[in-house]
This record gives structure tokens, C-alpha cells and sequence, in this order.
């Protein structure tokens, strides 16, 4: 898809104009990554140096991109990553990317650091996943269950990456807090984004509303600040998640799981699908890509448990390359951040959907794939290949 009128035509487009737009402690606590930020960008190297062999001849003049996922189908293998802070872009930014994806026909996740409350997001977008940290206040955890529960998510994502905040380099040196507590380079910063301070305070400063029913009323965002650290907690363990996948009736996804014996281990015990995930690079620094670890993951779950892998996707031939890789279904984060600052409201996250849907077409057709299904990997080139993969 070209570029058309100011919509940037690519994510490397979309990032920059988020640059520009957005003041540099926001746009910093969105694009980077823990410690030296090695992990970031392992994550799109890693994807980089995976290579695709083109099929011709096919006659593959019909694409079909739906695909099935947890007894749901989705008109593209691709949906919104759980995002803390979304409203930090622009109030209402949760709710823009929940329509654009219930639009769309994709997958949209709500984070428990989410802006918006869950029942909002679930009356906004029905279909909608809602993601947990279990935290350390088990009361808190069981009533986030109930909530989810009652406001009919149909998938409960649990996230286990998070046993302690990761170090964010670029936080520390920008002094970002919440609430926001402007120095004379943070207060410069707002001068020269006067749209964005003005959409701030006239909309209202991102709040954890998620967690707003567990403060007394009127705390102050330092308070909620604090109680979503406490999200952040080691006391998820095996038991903790045997017990949760009791409590809740519905599909289950296990969520930032790297090592092939983890992956084993949570399919035994009842989870529904792994999600291959390093948080993004926003973690442990020294953690492999995720698309490195599908196939090992896969080896170990085999072919019937759904693999959802996320981390550097930037466009339509990174899906691909995931899918090829063995993964079933992709999530992006950061790509739908920079959409949604790039070009406001409902226009962003609506053009990167189109955007990855056109790339993604396209390197279906470049592959002679008419179905998602048909992408394996058969199109992969590995170092001594001297063609594709087994089937080429």
C-alpha cells in the first residue's frame, strides 16, 4: 500500500511522525527497551535474517488471510498486543485501537495496565482478550478474574515475563514518573508539543483504570502508580497458575514463554495456547528473540496448541516470516502506538491494519499461498539451503 495523501506508507514512516508528535519522555517510554536495549534489537534482527523463497507460477490470483484461532476466526493472523499506558499517546487511545481491531475483524488484548477500564473495553469491542498480572494482593488478582469473567472475555491472557519491572534506561535518564512530575527538560519537552500537552489536560492524564475499584476513591495517580508496581510480582508460579486456570472457564494463554520445557509444562497442566514472548525487549536484555524460539516451543507442544508470538514485527513480511516459522497468530504493540500518534483517533490504528493486510497479501502472493495454512516452512531459506525448506 503506497503512501496516500499523509498516511505514511510503511511502520518505519509511522515511527518517525510518532517521533515528531509525541514529547521525547513519551515517545522514549513506548520505543525502548530494558538495559542496553541488546533484546529490541535482537527482536527485528532476528526477523531480519530470516529469508523467504518465492514460488512462482502458482496462480495464486485469490487470497484468503482469515484464519482460526481459540475457536474464533479473524480476518487477518494478526492482533493488538496488550499495551500499559496506551492513553499516554492521546486519551481514548484503548478504545480507538479496540474499534479499529472489532472493525477490522482482528484481535485486539487489553492489558491490565490498560487506560480504560475492562467493562468499557468489553462493551466497546465484545470480542476483545483481557490480559492479568497477577499480582501481589491475591484479592486483587481474583476480582480482576471476576470482572473479566462477568464482562464476557472470552480469552484470559496470563502474563509471566514480569516477576519484577524491567530496567528502562531511557525512563531513568528522562526522570519519567506517574504522575508526570516535569523538570526543566521534561517541562521544554511540553512546550514544544503544545497539541499534546493541550490533549492532556483537557482529556485527562493516563490513569491505571483498571485498578482505580481497589484505591480509595479520589487516589491520586502516584497511588495507583504505586498499586500496578505491585502488579508486578515473582508469586505467580505453577500452583498459582493451576489455580487459575481452574477459576477461570474460558480459553487460557500463557504469556511470555521462551523455554521449550516451560511451554510443555503449561500445556500439560491445561493452558489453551503460548504465547512466545520477551515483553517486547522491555525485560531481560540477554533474552533470545522470540521468533528464535517457535520452533524449538513447537517441537516440544507439538502441531495442536496454538502458538501467539510477538516481538519486532514492523510489517506484513515479519508476519509471514513468524508464521513460517511456526507460529499460529502475531501481535504487535509498539507498531500500533506509533499509528495511533502518527495520524490520531481511529485513522492510525486503521491504516497500519490495512497497511499490514496489503504487505501481508502481497508476500502471499510473491509465496503462492492462497490460504494462511499454506504458509510453513517450506518457504524458509536456512544457511546451506540451496533452495527452500523440505517440500520446496
Amino acid at each position: 500500500m503506497a503512501g496516500t495523501g499523509d498516511i505514511p506508507c510503511d511502520f518505519d514512516a509511522m515511527r518517525a511522525r510518532a517521533r515528531r508528535r509525541l514529547p521525547r519522555f513519551a515517545f522514549d517510554f513506548i520505543d525502548g527497551g530494558a538495559l542496553r536495549e541488546s533484546a529490541l534489537a535482537r527482536n527485528a534482527a532476528a526477523l531480519d535474517a530470516i529469508r523467504l523463497v518465492p514460488r512462482v507460477l502458482t496462480g495464486a490470483t485469490a487470497r484468503d488471510l482469515s484464519t482460526v484461532l481459540l475457536d474464533r476466526r479473524y480476518a487477518m493472523p494478526f492482533g493488538v498486543a496488550p499495551i500499559g499506558m496506551a492513553n499516554l499517546v492521546a486519551p481514548g487511545t484503548d478504545l480507538a485501537l479496540a474499534r479499529a481491531a472489532a472493525t477490522a475483524g482482528i484481535g485486539y488484548v487489553l492489558s491490565t495496565a490498560g487506560t480504560t477500564a475492562l467493562e468499557t473495553i468489553a462493551e466497546a469491542a465484545p470480542e476483545s482478550w483481557f490480559q492479568l498480572y497477577v499480582g501481589r494482593d491475591p484479592d486483587i488478582t481474583d476480582d480482576l478474574l471476576r470482572r473479566a469473567e462477568a464482562a464476557g472475555y472470552p480469552v484470559l491472557v496470563v502474563t509471566a515475563d514480569v516477576p519484577a519491572p524491567g530496567k528502562r534506561l531511557r525512563d531513568l535518564n528522562n526522570r519519567f514518573t506517574l504522575p508526570l512530575r516535569p523538570g526543566p527538560g521534561m517541562a521544554l519537552d511540553l512546550i514544544r508539543h503544545p497539541g499534546w500537552a493541550l490533549a492532556m489536560a483537557t482529556g485527562g492524564a493516563p490513569r491505571f483504570a483498571n485498578l482505580e475499584a481497589y484505591s480509595p476513591p479520589g487516589s491520586s495517580t502516584s497511588s495507583l502508580a504505586e498499586l500496578m508496581a505491585g502488579q508486578s510480582s515473582a508469586r505467580l508460579d505453577w500452583d498459582l497458575l493451576a489455580r487459575i486456570r481452574e477459576r477461570w472457564p474460558r480459553k487460557l494463554v500463557l504469556k511470555g514463554v521462551l523455554h521449550p520445557d516451560d511451554a510443555r509444562r503449561a500445556v500439560a497442566l491445561g493452558v489453551d495456547a503460548i504465547g512466545i514472548s520477551n515483553h517486547g525487549g522491555r525485560q531481560l536484555d540477554a533474552a533470545p528473540a522470540p521468533v528464535e524460539m517457535i520452533a524449538p516451543v513447537r517441537a516440544a507442544v507439538g502441531g495442536a496448541v496454538p502458538l501467539i508470538v510477538d516481538g519486532g514485527v514492523r510489517g506484513g513480511e515479519d508476519i509471514m516470516r513468524c508464521l513460517a516459522s511456526g507460529a499460529d497468530f502475531v501481535l504487535l504493540g509498539r507498531a500500533f502506538l506509533y499509528a495511533a500518534a502518527a495520524l490520531g483517533g481511529a485513522r492510525g490504528p486503521a491504516a497500519l491494519i490495512a497497511l499490514l493486510g496489503d504487505e501481508l497479501d502481497r508476500a502471499m502472493t510473491q509465496s503462492g499461498c492462497r490460504r494462511i495454512a499454506e504458509i510453513d516452512g517450506a518457504l524458509l531459506h536456512r544457511p546451506g539451503d540451496s533452495c527452500g525448506g523440505p517440500g520446496a
